[in-house]
């Protein structure tokens, strides 16, 4: 059997001390930057594995950093696209990343404090923020490193990422209203989180601004089934044939809220114009009139991977904090 590869098999291969190996290994500030990538690349090419256990006992870390997501987030665009954002942005770094689910009937807190109690995770990043979300202050009580994806009342303090969804709305009233459109409906996310809140201000402000009429749909949300969000959309327009544009939040509630108004006999582009958001560029492909404004999960992950690492090694620094404003609609 082939031994397993060591530290002091790159050390005898690279030609540097084992203590240097280590340190280049764990991204060490006062390692260069041409001695890390040749580390990393024998490291790399012999299959160079650490012990976790060891690098615990040596280190007190697990350099591990752990997504923290519910099950019932859509999937198959925004959420997926975060998974492989910040994983990519944890690449060439210590530190790996594992994904620490919890069904929406479970409370949000036990997965946060499992792995706070466990140690099972150097940092955690997560999403889906409230107003005065207790994972924010249970996490800032105890000095656990962490990053968010969202902003919560006290964002001041802490690390995140978040993406301007006030402006977001603002441009998509502002952009039916160029376009003619007078009575709008809002597919918001849940309310109980902070951009749905962010979402629903920036609307109704444009909308008393401009002088046309909105209205958040009562009863569905972005973040509802597709089966529900289909029928809730078909019902709402039957009964108001004269609503003219639809705001929504999700891919997902776009492709619904579209095959629930087309149920109903409205042509979109032409009875009705319709404003979504996407990280993942497809709705153009499902319905090309349907007006889009871009997410960038990419940055987010990238920026929200550098952020919980920054917490970890240099907690008595100012948390790494980023806005991403949506460009308004070209005229």
């Amino acid at each position: 059997m082939t031994p397993k590869p060591t530290l002091k098999t790159i050390s005898q291969l690279s030609g540097l001390a084992v203590p240097t190996v280590s340190r280049a290994l764990n991204d060490a500030p006062d390692i260069g930057s041409k001695t890390k990538a040749l580390v990393r690349q024998i490291a790399n090419e012999i299959g160079y594995v650490p012990n976790r256990a060891g690098v615990r006992l040596r280190t007190g870390r697990t350099n591990v950093i752990s997504l923290v997501l519910s099950t019932e987030h859509e999937m198959m665009n925004h959420t997926a696209k975060l998974i492989t954002a910040l994983a990519g942005g944890l690449n060439d770094t210590p530190f790996h990343m594992i994904m620490t689910p919890y069904f929406p009937h479970e409370d949000p807190m036990k997965p946060i404090r499992y792995i706070v109690e466990t140690g099972s995770a150097d940092a955690v990043v997560f999403n889906q923020i409230r107003p005065a979300d207790p994972r924010v202050k249970y996490l800032m009580d105890r000095g656990f490193p962490f990053a968010t994806h969202g902003r919560c009342k006290w964002s001041d303090k802490h690390a995140w990422f978040d993406y301007d969804n006030e402006s977001y709305a603002r441009f998509a009233v502002q952009e039916l209203h160029r376009r003619g459109r007078k009575r709008l409906i809002l597919i918001a996310p849940p309310q109980d989180q902070n951009y749905s809140i962010e979402m629903i201000r920036g609307a109704t402000e444009a909308a008393r601004e401009c002088g046309i009429h909105l209205e958040v749909a009562k009863d569905v949300t972005s973040d509802g089934l597709v089966t529900e969000v289909r029928s809730k959309v078909a019902a709402i327009v039957a009964a108001d044939p004269t609503i003219d544009g639809l705001i929504t939040a999700s891919a997902n509630a776009t492709m619904a809220a579209v095959a629930g108004m087309e149920s109903e006999g409205f042509d979109v582009g032409l009875d009705i114009d319709v404003v979504a958001k996407e990280a993942i560029a497809f709705l153009t492909y499902f319905r090309s009139k349907i007006i889009v404004l871009n997410e960038d999960i990419t940055l987010a992950g990238s920026f929200l991977a550098k952020a919980a690492i920054q917490a970890i090694r240099a907690p008595d620094d100012p948390p790494m904090q980023m806005l991403q404003v949506p460009e308004p609609f070209p005229r």
